[in-house]
């Protein structure tokens, strides 16, 4: 709407500006010319065009301006407004002196001219101040803001706030990571969310229920252990009917980072274009990375498929097969690791035994082997 006002504007503008200059022509030439109001809307008819091509530029600029200025931090702009009218100001108490000296007539054009060249001067000297001791200015404003200073110049950015979806806080690991630190900026939680986790923990199915008060028993004790840092926001969505749609088109117009454990919500995020922290992610990247040569120890659970394979698990949950473990069921033995595999349902790592658990298997055979027997 505010474009079409800013085309339309030009439009009449110009056109208006054709209709009526054709007053200035000369009279001899209005005098030879049979039907003027004809004449007239051909020219305002050009000039709309003109209008219309001006216009167009002039909403390009502006959008373009006005993208920038939104990028911009607070703190960069308030500096600019202060060096931009501390240089206005400056340029009129330059100027009243000039303007009581007498000049002629036909040098009258020499005031505006002067008073717009030092106006645009001194903004520009302004502005470039203010972004050089910007910092300087803030200090004075704030002086414990070091954060602020960072902020304006650029080399800070603010963090943004984290959105939290109904699996991620039933889930219970954000609680840890906040404990830890790794996560920060406002914790957001939608008021759809919170109605949500009551649903489930008013179910009559058992399972709901237990999630569902779960996840507010979590919700309560983040509260009381970052009361400044847990937000619960009133935003709803009547047009949405789901909790998925209504989180990623929130965390859209906050511009914010949605937090979930959800495969499909991620998905559909990310289609559009928003910014996504999946803790099962999180979860996967950090776990240890065995190279092979690498140690480790391992319980052997139960047999492998192939003959004389063991099989053991990680703390993470990872599947070790190690050869020539079957016998050592029920039993921790230090393998090598000598690949891994990726697959859909997780990682594997393959292992044989180390050399030194062989022998001391080997002794012991040998041992029992050597025993005296009674007579």
């Amino acid at each position: 709407m505010f474009d079409a006002i800013i085309i339309g504007i030009f439009v009449i503008a110009v056109a208006g500006v054709g209709y009526e200059a054709i007053d200035l022509l000369p009279p001899e030439v209005l005098v030879q010319v049979t039907n003027i109001e004809a004449v007239r809307f051909i020219i305002a008819a050009f000039g709309a065009i003109i209008g219309l091509a001006l216009g167009l530029t002039a909403q390009t600029t502006y959008r373009r301006v006005e993208a920038r200025v939104r990028r911009q931090p607070i703190e960069v702009i308030l500096t600019r407004a202060v060096g931009l009218v501390l240089g206005l100001l400056l340029a009129n108490l330059v100027l009243a002196p000039i303007f009581l000296f007498p000049i002629p007539k036909e040098f009258i054009f020499v005031k505006p001219t002067f008073a717009i060249l030092a106006s645009v001067m001194f903004s520009v000297l302004g502005v470039s101040l203010a972004d050089t001791h910007g910092r300087t200015f803030l200090r004075l404003i704030n002086p414990d803001s070091i954060e602020s200073l960072l902020i304006a110049e650029g080399t800070l950015k603010p963090a943004s706030g984290k959105i939290l979806d109904t699996s991620c806080i039933i889930d219970g690991r954000i609680e840890e990571l906040l404990k830890t630190g790794f996560i920060e900026g406002q914790i957001i939680i939608p008021q759809f969310v919170l109605q949500e986790l009551q649903l489930l923990a008013d179910a009559s199915n058992d399972r709901k229920r237990t999630r569902g008060r779960r996840g507010l028993d979590i919700l309560n004790q983040m509260q009381e252990r970052y009361p400044d840092r847990i937000v619960v926001n009133s935003e709803d969505y009547e047009d949405i009917n789901t909790v998925d749609a209504k989180l990623v088109r929130f965390t859209r117009e906050l511009n914010g980072i949605l937090v979930t454990n959800d495969y499909n919500l991620s998905k559909v995020a990310n289609l559009q274009k928003v910014t996504i922290l999946n803790i099962n992610d999180l979860a996967r990247s950090l776990r240890p990375i065995y190279l092979p040569g690498d140690a480790l120890d391992i319980k052997i659970i139960r047999s492998g498929k192939e003959p004389e394979q063991g099989v053991g698990y990680l703390e993470d949950g990872t599947m070790v097969v190690v050869e020539e473990s079957n016998k050592y069921i029920g039993s921790e033995v230090r393998a090598l690791v000598t690949s891994a595999l990726q697959t859909s349902a997780g990682r594997m790592i393959f292992a044989k035994l180390d050399p030194q658990e062989r022998e001391k298997a080997e002794r012991g055979s040998n041992s029992k082997r050597n025993l005296p027997t009674n007579s």
